[in-house]
């Protein structure tokens, strides 16, 4: 998964490495980035942690060869947040700020927006952290996944 937020209540706990039930034979494991946004799921579901995304990260994210059983699942239990006119004119914002221009930063940028609107704290999980950083500053955290 590309990026993700979560927001209100205290940050969650950092996932813990838990050895996986052996019962019956096992299918090939997710990559690693796959059972820590698990692992960060289901911290913020139990911390009962809104986890938000924006619309525009599934662009970023589905492809031919993405695992769609396991993005279906993943997408279940997020708020897909929409790209309004106000998060678009925020992003553009923070490009500018920020310095940065073009499509290669337009979707950290709503992701960005998106983030900043949501209420705090709010957390970015992502494998882009240096990006988010720059448009953010320190009003958010980011945790690289």
């Amino acid at each position: 998964m590309g990026e993700l937020l979560a927001c209100g209540g205290p940050p969650p706990r950092p996932p813990a490495r838990a050895p996986l039930p052996r019962a019956r034979p096992r299918r090939a494991a997710p990559p690693p980035r796959d059972r820590t946004v698990t692992a960060w799921l289901s911290l913020a579901r139990a911390d009962d942690l809104r986890v938000i995304t924006s619309a525009a990260t599934l662009v970023e994210v589905i492809h031919p060869r993405i695992n769609r059983p396991a993005l279906e699942w993943t997408l279940s239990r997020l708020v897909i947040e929409p790209v309004t006119d106000t998060i678009a004119r925020h992003a553009a914002t923070l490009l500018c700020d920020a310095g940065l221009h073009g499509h290669e930063y337009a979707i950290d940028a709503m992701l960005a927006a998106t983030a900043l609107a949501a209420p705090s704290p709010t957390i970015v999980l992502t494998s882009d952290p240096e990006d988010l950083t720059a448009l953010c500053g320190t009003r958010i955290t980011v945790i690289k996944i």
